[in-house]
């Protein structure tokens, strides 16, 4: 009786004191307030709740305002250090490499691939990257203006004799179609697999709770990357035993860059770069692009100013039969550091970026450890009422003495520091142009004036925690009289 008396007495203080080292972990200084949660769990659940609204999400929101713009957590078994403060995110992304490097949970890193290019770092990185920008670069969208601005064409040609189209999924489906043709030559008409279908599947259990079991929208998504690793995996082998002679895609560079004596390049790597190119460019920009719509259907005053750029350049054209030019592109000013910032202001497309302390480092009062994670919070630095007035108010005029196009304290729209995301101008290309062509050639109405947010079945999710899926918004397009 006294024996098992004494192993239950030594069962509960193990139990009581585990507890208390999980809420009260060790920090050589002091860490920021808040709460670990429970023990394995942390915050998570709380973390994962669904937000169906365009602020700041719940979860950040209520800790801000009890413990203050930077806090500490726990999130899938992880410390976590939350920053909405401007000049720790911003600190935070300038001494990438040196404080901090680029991290995610693993459950991030199973499904975009434990080769990502978000997980990798140093010299494998900026090779990566200076790949990409063969693509994304100056000279590659000076090249790919005119195929851009014949696709918007096309697309709004065909959805103006349709009786309304879904936006979001229709300019996902335009978008993704134009990378993918760019990156892998995959033509959708004549290929026997659906390759976005994929990636529908992947997105929809993207920012879900992390359980593996059939019938989860997590389960589902892993297997939307599953395919749709295969279907690129099968694209590539086969592209390596029969090259093409005159190479005209990202492939065809990739398969040269293996293929080189002493390459560091893998397979896998690659593969793993081609799916992430491939998510980010349509799921991103489409929400943009929806979002930008709307907002242009909400008011007038806005859309009259950007038509009236728009058709500018149209007065100002020798041929009007011709196409953009890039000069043209570039002299889109209101277009650009006021409309598209502004929507990339409250589309907070990038809900939180992750980082992991190499070393410890003290701001201010606080301590965050090494190996503890940091989460940037971009919407609680795009919302921040002491810097936008009317947050939540879509207001490009906010623009106008700004210089801040890229990246600042407080505007991160695209990432920051040398992570700065490379497809930013990419993206900026094809909203531009899409705008260019929709502007000058229709007039719209709504025909479902509420945006509405989509529940996934299985997946809980609305906008967690910031992630948008604004489905359900539709339009009907009318060409202009000339």
């Amino acid at each position: 009786m006294w024996a098992l008396f004494i192993w239950v007495s030594l069962l509960l203080i193990t139990i009581t004191h585990w507890v208390y080292s999980w809420r009260n972990p060790k920090c050589r200084g002091k860490l920021p307030p808040g709460s670990m949660g429970f023990p394995l769990l942390g915050e998570t659940i709380q973390f994962f709740k669904p937000n169906p609204t365009s602020d700041i999400p719940p979860f950040i929101k209520q800790r801000v305002k009890k413990h203050g713009p930077i806090f500490k957590t726990n999130l899938v078994g992880r410390p976590v250090i939350v920053s909405t403060d401007p000049d720790l995110s911003f600190f935070v992304f300038q001494q990438e490499g040196r404080c901090f490097q680029s991290w995610y949970p693993d459950t991030f890193t199973n499904i975009f691939g434990k080769k990502n290019v978000g997980s990798l770092h140093g010299f494998m990185y900026k090779y990566l990257k200076s790949m990409v920008l063969t693509l994304f670069g100056y000279d590659g969208l000076k090249k790919m203006l005119p195929q851009v601005e014949l696709t918007a064409n096309k697309r709004l040609e065909l959805w103006s004799n349709q009786e309304s189209v879904e936006l979001k999924d229709a300019t996902a489906s335009m978008i993704f179609d134009l990378t993918a043709k760019k990156l892998i030559s995959h033509d959708p008409d004549k290929s026997s697999e659906n390759l976005r279908a994929n990636f529908v599947a992947f997105i929809r259990g993207l920012i879900s709770f992390p359980f593996n079991i059939p019938g989860t929208a997590y389960h589902k998504c892993l297997k939307g990357r599953e395919n749709a690793m295969k279907m690129l995996r099968n694209m590539l082998q086969e592209r390596r035993k029969k090259p093409r002679k005159n190479p005209s895609d990202f492939f065809d560079y990739v398969i040269e860059e293996i293929q080189k004596e002493g390459t560091i390049l893998t397979e896998e790597i690659a593969l793993d770069l081609m799916f992430v190119l491939l998510f980010a460019s349509f799921e991103t920009t489409s929400l943009a692009l929806t979002l930008a719509i709307k907002f242009l259907s909400d008011d007038p005053e806005v859309l009259k100013r950007l038509t009236e750029e728009h058709e500018t350049i149209l007065r100002n054209r020798e041929d009007a039969e011709s196409g953009l030019t890039w000069e043209e592109y570039k002299s889109m000013t209101y277009t650009f550091q006021q409309f598209i910032n502004e929507t990339a202001r409250l589309a907070n497309i990038v809900p939180a970026i992750f980082r992991k302390a190499l070393i410890d480092i003290k701001y201010k009062d606080y301590t965050i450890p090494a190996g503890w994670a940091v989460m940037v919070c971009p919407p609680a630095v795009h919302l921040n009422p002491d810097k936008y007035e009317d947050p939540l108010v879509f207001n490009p005029s906010r623009w106008e003495e700004s210089k801040s196009n890229n990246a600042s304290k407080h505007f991160m729209a695209f990432g920051g520091g040398m992570r700065f995301c490379v497809g930013t101008d990419f993206t900026k290309l094809q909203m531009a142009v899409f705008l260019h062509s929709l502007v000058t050639k229709y007039r719209f109405e709504n025909k479902q004036i509420i945006l509405q947010w989509e529940e996934i079945k299985g997946g809980n999710i609305l906008r967690t925690p910031g992630l948008q899926f604004p489905n359900g918004y539709h339009v009907k397009l009318h060409k202009k009289v000339a």
